[in-house]
């Protein structure tokens, strides 16, 4: 690469929020070049949601999708105002990737392929010209007379640019080159940096009979975390049991409060296996299901309520005799059942680290940066995107969308020269 080149546009991290940033500046005529440190673009992208890639979240309304956000959607307003989620659907879709709705509006590509979406972003760019620079980890931001004028790699090289746009991502998943780089050349030039820290992140416990769950995924659970014994937050989801613990989105979206709960003491998760029944209604349901089955085995009996994977579990929690006849089962037994089924205790160990986590809470802080535009309030062609912001979401699709539109709005701000 000729390094004597003046680019309109550098965009300094090759993933979500970096292919469209360079994309849309490429598409409004700008001249783009796209750093990237590893071998190949959207390596994190490749993996989100198990592979399958939760693009966005279907909720329409822009107050109500930026109340997920918490006291940061505030800041997000302009930025949503110019591309939301309705642009997003209406860009890939544009671009033949047809997409489909799921629980709680999490939307994926019908192929059920993050390939899919990266396969969109990278035509997009290749049709617009964007040019890719891979294997070439930046060391630098380079400012002269208060002003920056590019970028310097690790082989030196300095990379001039009219306009730069970070994306270079958060600390989680380091393996996929999120490793928070950016962060330590922010802070250099004058930058404030909120300390990163896990924040969707799975769960690890310590009650040994999770261990035979590993790899069953519950719907319409309820989880509710206690700390000496006073409720501390609960929600309604999905909870997927792993081989040390739990993830899932109701567990990731927890997370990050349980970790800060634990600084104080051990926080304990109620698991409620039927939150849709209260302990009398369940109560009557049991004692039908016990007179319909009464010649039954009690173990066969419970796969009538709850899936076949959890009948071991509860047996061993309840103490009842599995190969006892249901119509022999005591009323003791039956109470004891209908408690275990609402509130099976499960403690927690501690959560797993940055490497296992879906997303980190941390980076620049928000009041350095207009979102009109996504440009830093310190250096006027110096633009902020995607998980290098110190913005808290959920899991279901709103990591992804900030990323599109923080993108595309640094990518459109950025090619007016």
């Amino acid at each position: 690469m000729d390094t004597n080149t003046l680019w309109d546009v550098i965009v300094v991290g090759g993933g979500p929020a970096g292919m469209m940033a360079a994309g849309t500046a490429a598409s409004k005529g700008a001249k783009v070049l796209l750093i990237e440190k590893n071998e190949t673009l959207g390596k994190k992208l490749l993996i989100t949601g198990g592979g399958r890639c939760n693009v966005t979240n279907s909720q329409f309304d822009t107050r109500k999708f930026l109340e997920k956000f918490k006291s940061d959607g505030k800041f997000l307003f302009s930025a949503f105002a110019e591309y939301g989620v309705k642009e997003t659907l209406d860009f890939f879709h544009a671009h033949d990737m047809e997409t489909k709705v799921e629980n709680e509006l999490r939307t994926f590509p019908v192929s059920n392929s993050a390939q899919s979406v990266w396969d969109v972003l990278v035509d997009y760019m290749k049709k617009n010209k964007v040019e890719i620079l891979s294997n070439s980890p930046v060391a630098d931001i380079v400012v002269k007379n208060k002003k920056i004028v590019g970028v310097k790699l690790e082989n030196k090289k300095i990379i001039l640019g009219k306009n730069i746009i970070i994306a270079s991502g958060g600390t989680s998943r380091p393996e996929t080159g999120s490793t928070g780089d950016g962060y330590g050349w922010l802070k250099k030039i004058g930058h404030t940096i909120v300390e990163p820290t896990s924040s969707l992140v799975p769960i690890a416990l310590k009650d040994a009979w999770l261990h035979r769950l590993s790899g069953v995924s519950l719907d319409n659970i309820k989880l509710t975390a206690f700390q000496n014994k006073t409720k501390q937050m609960s929600a309604k989801g999905k909870i997927l049991f792993t081989h040390v613990g739990a993830s899932g989105p109701t567990i990731l979206n927890m997370s990050k409060d349980i970790g800060e709960l634990l600084k104080y003491d051990e926080v304990i998760i109620s698991l409620d296996l039927l939150p849709d029944e209260d302990y009398s209604t369940l109560n009557t349901k049991l004692q039908e299901l016990f007179t319909a089955h009464d010649k039954k085995k009690f173990r066969n009996a419970l796969t009538n309520l709850i899936a076949s994977a959890l009948v071991p579990v509860v047996i061993e929690l309840s103490k009842i005799n599995p190969d006892v006849q249901c119509n022999s089962v005591t009323r003791e037994e039956r109470l004891r059942l209908v408690n275990i089924l609402k509130d099976i205790p499960m403690h927690v160990d501690k959560l797993l680290g940055t490497d296992k986590a879906v997303i980190t809470s941390g980076g620049v802080t928000l009041d350095e940066v207009d979102f009109k535009t996504m440009r830093s309030r310190l250096f006027p062609n110096l633009y902020l995107i995607g998980d290098i912001l110190n913005i808290d979401r959920p899991s279901g699709g709103y990591s992804l969308q900030l990323c599109w539109t923080t993108g595309f709005v640094a990518g459109t701000s950025a090619s007016l020269l």
